[in-house]
């Protein structure tokens, strides 16, 4: 949601590019009727873990909502993952360090005031500022004075990065600190959104009612209940709204929310629950979706933990990821909607290949062995917490039964009542164990999955992994000549994952979610979320 959004509610953790060929949604409805541009529709979700600022969202809760919001300098055409201009005019560099932007002129925020060049530069810089805590902080690592302003420990000795100058109110420049060749497709996350003027004089009050300059504007939010947004008349972008608004309702359960789209009290899911996987296509006919989605589910270890830092738990970690049978599991619990993970990176994606994670192959006596060589399970046990209302205790039973079975390791699911319980206690730290976490693409760019989740102090790192030479090639493939020599850079990085295994990879995802009878011309991207604007409401 991934993440926008990241870490998604009902799967895993708002965008695509023109690196990749693979076309982003599919399955659609047609519009077959009369709309009514002024209603609202409703969609799965939950209560976002941080406040509503653009910056401070790493999961699909907050990011869904904010990426409809706000508008950055790009974003992604849904149609076909290529990289189209909103409020930039134009984005130009010679040396994939510096990069002029030009800024189109026309656009408002919600609150009536200009998006000006310092809007962007002024968010920015507030965002990078450790001070302020941002969780995404780390997004503007690449430009130059980052550290100035977020040192990895005391207070900043700058209040600004030197990378962002203001030209004019249509003119900024960015200076990255070394070459990054794929640095305008990293520019469609959230996190690089402009901030009205206001929101610097009080930052808490904004993040509970926010002001965006994108397609929708900010309505009210009832917590743990619902967040409604309406269409916002004086949108600049591309992508004006074809309904009247979206109300983010939260839920407990996945199959609470797939009844209640039954009795279409529900206008269209985030994923139909594990239970609903055989099913959902006979119940709801023409209106089922099926489409490929950039997103891997994994099981992520408390490396910060003492039982999980030794120096030989590498060998346990991939004994535990050889016992995990991931043919069956995918077949059987998950309906075959899912496909047994081979990498740390998605199918589909730029940079992908196949069969980069060894440990993911099926084989119990090796796993045996390596568990052995390892010191073994530490107590002989395990605990994987996951979010009871994301429709994951199937797959998380059926993952400790093979555990269990094969290697008579001691195997519980810990469940959290809800996905902002369950992210709180995993980027807080306060687990010890294993834990369900996943990555939906910001941009379908192998780096993505893996510089994000597995440097040291990235911003989605939950594990605390840490590796010098994971983060010397990583560094490396960003200040490479082309694309696609970061793409084999990063490929040289994913094999150091190989060995350390802070994560075992899982299964790829796709979209496999529907709409009520009250809605059509529904889509989802290659991101797993539907084509918002698109949205129409019969009337």
């Amino acid at each position: 949601m991934p993440g926008a959004t990241r870490v998604r509610w009902a799967l895993v953790s708002a965008t695509a590019v023109a690196l990749v060929a693979t076309g982003c949604s599919s399955s659609s409805s047609s519009s077959s009727g009369s709309s009514n541009a002024n209603a609202t529709f409703t969609y799965q979700s939950g209560e976002p873990q941080n406040p509503l600022q653009p910056a401070n969202a790493n999961e699909v809760n907050g990011g869904r909502v904010i990426q409809n919001l706000f508008r950055g300098l790009v974003d992604y055409d849904p149609s076909n993952s290529q990289i189209r201009m909103q409020v930039a005019d134009s984005i130009q560099t010679t040396d994939s360090q510096t990069f002029n932007v030009t800024l189109k002129s026309g656009w408002t925020f919600h609150d009536g005031t200009p998006v000006k060049s310092k809007n962007f530069v002024d968010a920015w810089n507030w965002a990078a500022n450790v001070k302020n805590n941002q969780i995404n902080s780390d997004w503007f690592s690449d430009i130059a004075g980052y550290t100035d302003v977020h040192p990895k420990a005391g207070n900043p000795t700058q209040g600004q990065m030197s990378g962002l100058t203001v030209q004019d109110d249509t003119h900024f420049t960015i200076k990255l600190a070394n070459k990054v060749a794929y640095f305008e497709y990293k520019l469609g996350y959230p996190a690089f959104s402009p901030l009205p003027d206001g929101f610097f004089n009080d930052p808490a009050g904004y993040g509970q009612k926010p002001i965006g300059n994108g397609p929708y504007q900010f309505v009210s939010w009832d917590h743990n209940s619902q967040i409604v947004t309406k269409a916002f008349p004086n949108y600049q972008g591309v992508d004006k709204p074809k309904n009247g608004g979206i109300v983010f309702k939260a839920y407990s359960t996945a199959e609470a929310a797939y009844a209640d789209l039954q009795s279409n009290n529900l206008d269209v899911m985030d994923q139909v629950p594990p239970s609903a996987l055989a099913t959902y296509k006979t119940d709801l006919g023409s209106r089922a979706i099926d489409s490929p989605q950039g997103a891997i589910q994994s099981i992520g270890f408390t490396l910060y933990q003492p039982d999980w830092s030794g120096a030989n738990l590498n060998k346990v970690r991939q004994g535990l990821s050889m016992a995990i049978d991931r043919a069956t599991i995918t077949k059987t619990v998950l309906q075959g909607s899912r496909a047994p993970a081979t990498a740390f990176v998605a199918e589909g994606v730029a940079g992908y290949k196949s069969g980069t994670c060894t440990a993911c192959t099926f084989n119990v006596a090796q796993a045996k062995t390596l568990i052995q060589e390892g010191g073994g399970v530490p107590n002989n046990s395990l605990k994987i917490t996951y979010n009871a209302d994301g429709g994951h205790k199937e797959w998380v039973d059926a993952v400790c039964n093979n555990i269990q079975q094969n290697l008579g390791v001691n195997c519980v699911g810990d469940p959290k009542p809800d996905f902002k319980t369950a992210r709180a206690a995993i980027t807080g730290h306060q687990l010890d164990g294993a834990f369900r976490t996943g990555w939906v693409q910001d941009y379908p760019l192998n780096a993505n999955f893996l510089a994000q989740v597995y440097r040291t102090g990235a911003s989605s790192n939950d594990t605390g992994y840490s590796s010098a030479q994971f983060d010397q090639l990583s560094k490396q493939a960003d200040e490479a000549a082309t694309i696609q020599d970061s793409e084999t850079g990063y490929q040289q990085a994913e094999g150091v994952l190989a060995v350390d295994m802070p994560q075992i990879p899982l299964w790829y995802y796709r979209t496999n979610s529907g709409y009520s009878t009250k809605v059509q011309n529904v889509s989802f991207d290659s991101f797993g979320n539907p084509v918002w604007t698109s949205v129409q409401v019969k009337g």
